[in-house]
């Protein structure tokens, strides 16, 4: 099977030296997932938890929403012309019973050009769960320190320094699930797929970390999971914080060293408590009330950092 990294030659210059080296590079191939035997569709993946990424595009696209969905996954042989197997071709066989869904009702991603309403309403009608109803709440400094705990995992990235990363954490910061991809929304599918396969869809309580920004794309991929938070390093765009709004969901952006923008759901950010003794000192409950009192989702968090 592909490696997740190819090495080639490459000539290094830096100001008057030129050196002859080998580079890593993450390995990018086209996915073709088939559904019951028909395309479905192809993606440009970093080869690896190949089954994950199928099973969790199919969670994206509101075909599935449990494990017991989904009857077989397997690598479809014979998929070159002298019959080798490039694994790059995946079938999905649906369990009994569960019907496929017809290509014309999958809505269509930012990625492909439609936005706006028709956007939102696709996702509030396929989404079999809500992250507005989940009590969930996090501590400022967990949160800070997500970023650094998603760096740590990365471990094809060290190599190459050319993959995105997603990671799944508990309210307590602790890591559940990291995948990493060429593709951001990729890595989150490979989330997903591995949540629908170990059965704990949806995901509540939990926080989704990604090393970019986070679109729209990304913002569906976390409702349609059952995810009520989601953080960026990077810019959200205007319609993820719409659809995050609507949905109820916690968007952060711009989470970097101490400072973080929080888009919407801020009821869900405990306030950093000042330090004993401290002008100011507020209670637990005053920095609870602090944060919650007229925040409702959708309300603006802090500035730009800078």
């Amino acid at each position: 099977m592909s490696r997740v990294s190819v090495k080639k030659r490459i000539l290094r210059v830096q100001d008057a030296t030129r050196v002859r080296k080998v580079d890593v590079l993450a390995a990018e191939e086209p996915l073709e997932i088939r559904l019951n035997g028909a395309p479905l569709t192809v993606t440009m993946r970093t080869p690896g938890d190949d089954f994950d990424l199928a099973a969790g595009f199919l969670v994206s696209e509101g075909a599935v929403g449990s494990p017991d969905e989904i009857s077989t996954i397997r690598y479809c042989a014979g998929a070159t012309v002298d019959g080798g197997n490039t694994y790059n071709v995946l079938d999905v066989r649906l369990a009994p019973g569960v019907p496929a869904p017809e290509p014309r009702n999958f809505y269509t991603t930012s990625s492909c050009g439609v936005c706006g309403k028709a956007s939102l309403e696709a996702v509030r009608t396929v989404a079999r769960w809500s992250a507005g109803d989940d009590p969930v709440e996090l501590a400022q400094s967990t949160v800070v320190g997500l970023p650094g705990r998603l760096r740590a995992a990365q471990r094809v990235f060290d190599r190459t320094g050319g993959l995105h990363a997603a990671g799944l954490f508990t309210a307590e910061g602790e890591p559940l699930c990291v995948r990493e991809d060429v593709g951001r929304h990729n890595a989150v599918d490979k989330l997903l797929g591995w949540a629908l396969r170990e059965g704990r869809l949806p995901l509540r309580g939990t926080v989704l970390m990604v090393s970019g920004r986070a679109s729209f794309e990304l913002v569906q991929k976390a409702v349609m999971g059952g995810v009520p938070v989601l953080a960026a390093v990077s810019a959200p765009s205007s319609l993820a914080v719409e659809l995050a709004a609507e949905e109820g969901l916690t968007l952060i952006g711009f989470l970097r060293g101490d400072s973080m923008n929080v888009y919407t759901g801020e009821r869900r950010l405990l306030a950093a408590r000042p330090a004993k003794g401290a002008p100011g000192e507020a209670s637990e409950q005053d920095a609870r009330e602090d944060v919650t009192s007229g925040a409702g989702n959708g309300s603006a968090g802090a500035r730009s950092p800078g």
